[in-house]
């Protein structure tokens, strides 16, 4: 840790300080700089316990690396995230969520422990008592980053049983939510997984799985097949622990089709080492560097890219408005509730409520004369009607009066205060609003 101090201190003040890493999940897309702190070597996963069931693990670790590490011990983290990529560190200090969170709540919640080095230089180890603990989720690397980390994991079965139940109405869907969510069982049945796919206003699915010892036969959607067509197809299926928690990442969800790897000729081309979200992520970032797929497009384009938190009893009202305004399906849901009641001040939810996660990612044809931006206002202004929270990863709009309001601005300045007092790192307004 003494040599990455020492490049942290290295950087001349003012200018701009970023980490030195092959992947990023972000879609704040940045023209390549030169230079980073080289964080390359605090990818490891240092030790599994699985008595404790406890695991210590670097912040530049993937989940992929650590999830192939617990599992040898028949063991995984509480919440593991969709892409193989995304890091422990970048989990904590951003946000994640998958199909467990309904349960387990969002990635930071089963930390047990966190190494930080400040905006100061400094190294610290904070616990769920400390005001850097609570505040580092949402920081998006504002305050510090993530050295190492503690985290809980839990027991995982070889098999998972999937059913793909239809509603016919976002309704009907919200309700099931709500009462898979309550009994954690569904028509007599447990459930240990949620989430949903909505294919249009009247066809929507919610995949609920369970842990099982024995498979009369496994799926695999790593080649050939595509799991997200398979919802519309089947009503039950089965695949291994490690290929469901893995399921989304092979086609990027549905964003692989834009890359025409879906088709079936293409598919049998292209080797299994390139369909991975990271690889197609690469494409997007290349794509928006040079403009090129825009030259193709009549009319102009705006990615809209967001993944937001809507109470489940207001779920059906933004399905209906996000299927009239913006109309990008498929759109993905996943229920949570926040497992510690304490809380989290950068991204304040409400712990007695169950919201669903609601995910899309796609671009929209703009009007004549409809400015870049005014898609995601729209969505914006909406979730804030409906009580819900937007995830910073991607572009933001809000006001910068607007955004402290929503991301409480005066613990955020307390804590810039006492862990970054020469605001060495630039402000969450600054990095996730003004830097698009």
């Amino acid at each position: 840790m003494a040599a990455l101090r020492g490049q942290y201190r290295a950087i001349p003040t003012g200018s701009p300080v970023r980490l030195a890493k092959p992947t990023s999940n972000l879609f704040r897309f940045r023209a390549d700089q030169p230079g980073g702190l080289d964080v390359g070597r605090l990818d490891r996963v240092l030790s599994v316990d699985p008595d404790q069931r406890t695991a210590r693990v670097q912040g530049m670790t993937t989940y992929e690396h650590l999830v192939d590490e617990t599992l040898r011990h028949g063991l995984m983290p509480l919440v593991v995230p969709q892409l193989k990529t995304i890091t422990l560190g970048g989990a904590v200090a951003g946000l994640g969520i998958e199909s467990s969170s309904f349960r387990n709540g969002l990635p930071h919640e089963s930390v047990r422990e966190l190494e930080v080095m400040t905006g100061d230089g400094e190294v610290v180890v904070v616990g769920p008592g400390d005001d850097l603990f609570r505040g580092f989720p949402n920081s998006y690397g504002t305050l510090g980053y993530a050295l190492s980390l503690e985290i809980e994991l839990e027991p995982v079965r070889p098999f998972v049983r999937l059913r793909h139940v239809p509603f016919g109405s976002a309704e009907q869907a919200a309700a099931a939510i709500e009462e898979v969510c309550a009994q954690r069982s569904y028509q007599g049945e447990p459930v240990d997984f949620v989430d949903g796919t909505v294919f249009s206003a009247g066809e929507q699915y919610l995949t609920l799985a369970s842990w099982a010892d024995t498979a009369p036969r496994v799926s695999d959607y790593t080649g050939r097949d595509i799991y997200y067509r398979s919802i519309r197809t089947r009503r039950t299926d089965h695949l291994t622990a490690r290929d469901y928690l893995w399921r989304w990442d092979t086609d990027w969800f549905w964003c692989s089709r834009a890359f025409g790897v879906q088709h079936p000729l293409v598919r049998r081309l292209v080797p299994k080492r390139y369909l991975r979200s990271d690889v197609y992520r690469k494409v997007v970032a290349w794509d928006r560097r040079t403009g090129f797929s825009g030259r193709f497009h009549k009319a102009v384009q705006e990615p809209v890219i967001q993944d937001v938190e809507i109470p489940v009893d207001k779920l059906a009202e933004f399905l209906d408005f996000f299927h009239r305004e913006i109309g990008i399906e498929p759109v993905w849901l996943c229920p949570v509730r926040l497992r510690d009641r304490t809380g989290w001040p950068l991204y304040p939810m409400d712990p007695d409520v169950l919201y669903v996660n609601v995910g899309f990612w796609s671009t929209v044809d703009l009007r004549p004369g409809e400015p870049m931006g005014s898609r995601n206002r729209l969505i914006e202004a909406k979730v804030a009607e409906l009580g819900g929270h937007k995830s910073l990863y991607s572009d933001s709009y809000y006001g910068e009066d607007e955004f402290w309001a929503k991301y409480d601005g005066e613990t955020y300045r307390e804590l810039k205060k006492r862990y970054d007092a020469d605001s060495r790192l630039p402000d969450l307004y600054a990095k996730c609003v003004l830097r698009r």
